[in-house]
């Protein structure tokens, strides 16, 4: 089994993902529902909270039992958010901060795609920063308030 994409939940998928595409550099046609950005072998998915929620009658119509079911494409069909707490929970409200995941992207150089980043107009959390463990990381807040982290690894000396 291999991981090919984490999906974030939101009501904006075209804003959020065109926020991603410009992020990643990467074409992407854009619609209301559903989207999936390239981010190397895997992929950062966007849909609407509809596509997300599932009844207890789904689950148990398609012969599934709990967050186990499988839905379209081999995806996870339960009806759990962060904890349990429904879909696309949060610690805050909609649009506030969401601490639940950090999307981590690695490139080559953090610093000199920190401008690039910044011109995005983003929330900083973390401006690149050296970290104990060698790599060179920044953190900010995409439009909808969820961390991501750019990193770059130490170069071998």
């Amino acid at each position: 089994m291999e991981l090919v994409q984490s999906r974030i939940v939101t009501d904006d998928v075209e804003g959020l993902a065109g926020f991603y595409a410009t992020l990643l550099g990467v074409p992407t046609a854009l619609n209301e529902y559903y989207v999936e950005i390239a981010a190397g072998p895997a992929s950062v998915g966007f849909s609407r909270p509809r596509f997300t929620e599932y009844g207890e009658t789904d689950t148990q119509a398609s012969g599934a039992q709990g967050a186990g079911a499988q839905g379209a494409g081999g995806q996870a069909a339960g009806g759990q958010g962060a904890g349990g707490r429904g879909p696309g929970a949060s610690g805050q409200g909609a649009g506030g901060p969401r601490d639940e995941i950090i999307l981590d992207f690695v490139a080559d150089d953090v610093d000199a795609e920190y401008p690039r980043i910044a011109a995005l107009g983003v929330d900083w959390v973390m401006p690149p920063t050296t970290q104990p463990w060698g790599n060179r990381s920044m953190i900010f807040r995409d439009p909808s308030g969820n961390l991501v982290n750019v990193f770059s690894r130490p170069t071998e000396t």
